[in-house]
């Protein structure tokens, strides 16, 4: 229940949609309940051997029940269409909402989370939204009503008659609360291992170059074999309880026809009982029993749209660990100083992968980290954006805490170039200007020059118009970097972060992208990791981290002068 109060929270919006579509349903059920009695009518009429005026009041009859199956055709479509149609916007309303909180929370929710199955907790499990709210919940209100309608109208017509009716209800009942118990974790088990399939299929597709280079197609086809049968099994499950319960409620339904048949027709032979009551109960006795019977099924599908639901929930219920405070203005006119003041960091309960941080960058400096893979030089550039928070110390931009600034003006004010460029499957043009919507040609080409890749650019065929494909497939790694750099430079941000911007590149590349590097020096502040110390060895200061704190500090001269960390590893990469 406390689902179902969330669900129509959600739903309220589309209130107005469902009020119509509740009315014409309701229009619906009393043409449903109509109709047996005029029919009913007509054999009381005929019953009594056709006395003066018969034809005619036949004829009345026969033109009202026309009406009424006239009726019944526009208010079936209106309340179909337009429970249909609330229902599909709701789902699309999640949807949104959904991936928008998705990209709003925290990066440490992604870190056990599969692609796949965020995207199969958006895509499908959203959908059986659609199915609780255009088919279940309405059918469910149709089969109360008409329930409820037809037993009123069974009690005028013989109360005792009624009461056997009644008979099997209280079985059916405490055998739908079984069915819902037993069968709901075993539709929770299949959306899931639905999810995982989604998961296999996206990470595979995307290692697809991995796949054929190793050979491993036979052993992945298996793997996504035994999630695809996973799937089927947990599904399976749940139907086999079903396919035990439908027929168990139709026994039960079929044994109260059976009891007002046989009761009808003793009362028929001790007590007289007229043919227009017997013809009456028959005909409502489909009516009667077929919201019961329908229970069966509207129960099946509750389970697995419910099990669908609360994934969906579990999503928009995540609260996001990092958020603008209460009292947070945004950063404006920014010079570009960074502060670390003894910034401690840990992912969870785990050792802490930096500790106690402190160092100031002035705007227009340049500041390398290097230092092994591993000592946490990636997570010290994330935590400037507020990717994470630290566990202790401040971050400060400009004298102002970070912990205290919309997070909107604090990304706006840093770009980052990530060793893992991602491009999206567009164009050159589009990828460079995703930085900047409003940029003009200009300035999108005046970044890609600062870059070094417009003579790249003009090279390729369709030029700026070029497509890129999935993640830049298309392109070489240099030209990634390059046009992430230009992205960089577009956004005017007074930061830049360089996260491993020349590696694995060869030597010419490297020399384009130094290039590119050294056309915004002292232009912005620029924070960059290498590993390749030819990168960064005009850095104003470098900042050498081993076991998450820094070690070393000074510029290149400095630190060889030292003859410690950073002069070995200057005397290894010449050596190469």
């Amino acid at each position: 229940m406390k689902l179902l109060w969330k669900l129509s929270r959600e739903a309220v919006r589309y209130k107005k949609l469902y009020i119509a579509a509740i009315l014409s349903t309701l229009t619906l059920t009393l043409i449903n309940l109509a109709a047996p009695r005029v029919l009913s009518s007509m054999t009381g009429v005929v019953e009594k051997g056709m006395p003066e005026g018969s034809l005619k009041t036949i004829l009345i009859l026969t033109l009202i029940l026309i009406a009424l199956y006239l009726l019944r055709i526009v208010f079936r479509f209106l309340s179909n269409y337009l429970a249909h149609k609330a229902a599909w916007y709701l789902v699309g309303d999640l949807r949104t909402r959904m991936y928008d909180k998705m990209q709003r929370l925290h990066l440490g929710f992604f870190h056990d989370k599969q692609t796949g199955d965020l995207m199969s907790r958006v895509v499908n499990d959203t959908r059986d939204f659609e199915l609780l709210y255009a088919h279940i919940i309405p059918e469910m209100f149709t089969n109360i009503i008409t329930f409820a309608g037809v037993l009123v109208i069974l009690i005028t017509v013989k109360w005792e008659l009624a009461l056997i009716t009644c008979f099997p209800i209280p079985l059916i009942l405490v055998s739908g609360i079984i069915f819902s118990k037993k069968v709901r974790p075993f539709f929770r088990v299949s959306q899931k291992k639905m999810g995982e399939l989604n998961a296999k299929l996206q990470d595979n597709l995307s290692g697809i170059h991995e796949i054929q280079s190793f050979g491993q197609e036979s052993y992945e086809a298996e793997q996504v074999n035994e999630k695809n049968f996973d799937h089927i099994k947990a599904m399976l499950h749940a139907l086999k309880i079903s396919a035990i319960f439908h027929p168990s409620v139709e026994f039960l339904s079929s044994i109260g026809t059976i009891l007002v048949v046989g009761f009808g027709g003793l009362l028929a032979y001790y007590h007289g009982l007229s043919v227009e009551i017997i013809v009456t109960f028959v005909l409502y006795l489909s009516l009667f029993y077929a919201p019961v019977t329908g229970l069966a099924n509207l129960l099946e599908s509750m389970q697995q749209s419910m099990a669908g639901a609360e994934r969906a929930m579990l999503i928009l219920d995540t609260p996001s660990d990092i958020q603008d405070s209460e009292n947070a203005v945004e950063l404006k006119n920014v010079q570009g100083e960074v502060t670390f003041d003894h910034v401690t960091f840990a992912y969870g309960e785990n050792e802490p992968v930096l500790k106690d941080i402190s160092f100031t960058c002035k705007p227009g400096m340049m500041v390398a980290l290097v230092g092994p893979t591993g000592v946490g030089k990636t997570t010290l550039t994330q935590l400037i954006s507020r990717f994470y928070e630290p566990c202790q110390g401040s971050i400060r931009i400009d004298g102002q805490d970070i912990k205290n600034v919309t997070l909107e003006s604090l990304r706006h004010n840093i770009s980052p170039v990530l060793q893992d460029t991602f491009l999206f499957n567009g164009t050159i043009y589009e990828n460079i200007g995703y930085a900047r919507p409003d940029a003009t040609p200009a300035q999108i080409e005046e970044a890609a020059k600062a870059a070094n890749i417009h003579e790249d650019i003009l090279a390729m065929p369709d030029g700026y118009q070029t497509r890129v494909g999935e993640r830049g497939l298309r392109l070489s790694g240099g030209q990634k970097q390059r046009v992430a750099i230009a992205r960089a430079i577009l956004r005017s941000s007074p930061i830049i972060v360089l996260d491993e911007a020349t590696a694995s590149v060869d030597v010419e590349t490297e020399r384009q992208i130094q290039a590119a590097i050294g056309s915004i020096a002292g232009k912005r502040t620029i924070l960059a990791i290498a590993h390749r110390l030819s990168t960064i060895r005009n850095s104003d200061l470098i900042l050498v981290i081993e076991d998450g704190r820094i070690a070393e500090s000074g510029n290149h001269e400095q630190l060889l002068a030292l003859d410690g960390i950073y002069a070995r590893m200057h005397r290894i990469q010449a050596q190469e």
